[in-house]
């Protein structure tokens, strides 16, 4: 699929097909997902309601681990880490299709070590942490034995603009100290959520707007850490992985745990939302694939009025419309991972501005449409559909609100007819 584009762009030559070297490897993940992960989902699930809400039953230890361990010895993991030794030598074009495979089961992506958040906090320690944090972290992350959360957003402030991040991390000798709230705090509801990388508030009146903020890493049983509460998904709290409401008082933490030092918060924050925020558009145009498979069973299986439903009313039209649109949003989510791969991060920030806008909207119609077509079923908790329809929606909050985004948007298409700052 090659083209040239507008001339802010002077793209040739962008091929966004599968490259023969992911082939076989496409079919391994996909095939694992369709006849090990997706049939086990379920009884995962289940296993919620049967123990401690945040601790895993030893049968979804079992189901879990055991995948892991199948994805390990087959060579299936860490596919998402891009440009580094330590990763499986993909192309984000290339991650793209695994993780659209990924987003049709629940466990699909912890499976092959490719989970949110886990994914954009080892970027950020492989790009930007010291060696020492790399060794104690990095290394337990990569191979799947620990599990991390990112904590920016706060119950007080609007966090969708972060100059806003007002968490007091004060340098007391060879610590600094930490005093505040955070909410929202995925997979630090985990038992096994070790680490925090935690976005805070350095104020230094010489620096600039955008350099008032820090990362520091915190472990997750460091004194003075509260868990206040889980915070709730349309009434469900997500358990085990939850979104914890989380008080930091007096919490000491090494100087040595800074990132890249004070004022480099924003910095840091970008070179890791791109690629997190791309993998989730990668994995919600698979759940809405999912929904419309589900959705083409249904109609062609269940009559009513002396019809297949897939002749009844507008599905037809529903049907057609479903599947031109998760191709409109495939093809931009790959030009995206297409601009990423060229390696200019500015360049590429536009483009995933969109797709972070166009693919959630895109799979939550696609998926409310499979709803409508299973009637009360589909609003039920014997389909997939959802929860699949909550976690598409809180996707559109997750890494900026669609609004951000589009203001991303506009300005970059705004700056190429004036000169002034927009």
């Amino acid at each position: 699929m090659s083209g040239s584009h507008n001339n802010s762009t002077h793209m040739v030559g962008m091929d966004l097909g599968m490259t023969e070297r992911l082939k076989p490897i496409h079919e391994q993940v996909a095939r694992m997902i369709r006849e090990e992960i997706q049939p086990l989902d379920e009884e995962f699930l289940a296993e919620v309601e049967k123990g401690g809400r945040w601790e895993y039953t030893a049968r979804q230890s079992e189901i879990l681990e055991g995948l892991k361990a199948k994805a390990r010895e087959r060579g299936l993991w860490n596919f998402w880490l891009t440009d580094s030794d330590r990763g499986y030598g993909l192309t984000t074009v290339e991650y793209a299709y695994l993780a659209e495979e990924m987003g049709k089961a629940h466990l699909g992506a912890e499976v092959f070590n490719c989970s949110a958040p886990d994914t954009g906090n080892m970027e950020v320690f492989e790009r930007y942490g010291t060696e020492e944090l790399k060794e104690k972290w990095l290394s337990r992350l990569l191979k799947g034995e620990i599990r991390s959360a990112y904590l920016m957003t706060e119950p007080d402030v609007a966090s969708s603009d972060a100059t806003n991040v007002s968490l007091s991390c004060v340098r007391d000798g060879d610590e600094y100290v930490l005093n505040g709230e955070k909410w929202w705090a995925s997979g630090s509801g985990d038992p096994r959520c070790a680490v925090y990388i935690v976005m805070v508030h350095t104020p230094d009146e010489n620096r600039s707007k955008h350099e008032q903020h820090s990362q520091i890493v915190v472990d997750a049983k460091t004194p003075g850490i509260e868990i206040l509460r889980p915070m709730h998904v349309y009434g469900e709290d997500d358990a085990p992985h939850g979104h914890m409401h989380i008080r930091f008082k007096d919490v000491r933490v090494p100087a040595e745990n800074m990132l890249l030092g004070e004022g480099r918060g924003f910095e840091i924050s970008q070179g890791r939302l791109g690629p997190g925020r791309i993998h989730h558009c990668m994995r919600a145009i698979g759940q809405a694939e999912r929904a419309l498979e589900l959705m083409c069973q249904r109609s062609l299986r269940r009559e009513a009025f002396g019809k297949p439903l897939a002749q009844l009313g507008a599905n037809f039209d529903i049907i057609a419309n479903c599947r031109m649109e998760i191709e409109q949003a495939r093809l931009l989510c790959l030009k995206a991972a297409w601009m990423m791969d060229q390696g200019d991060p500015r360049a590429a920030a536009p483009w995933i501005s969109q797709i972070k806008v166009v693919a959630p909207i895109m799979a939550l119609k696609v998926i409310d449409e499979a709803v409508q077509l299973h009637g009360a079923q589909g609003i039920s908790q014997d389909t997939s559909l959802a929860r699949a329809w909550t976690h598409v929606r809180t996707l559109r909050l997750a890494d900026g609100p669609d609004a951000v985004h589009r203001r991303q948007v506009a300005r970059n298409e705004l700056r190429k007819y004036t000169q002034e700052k927009i």
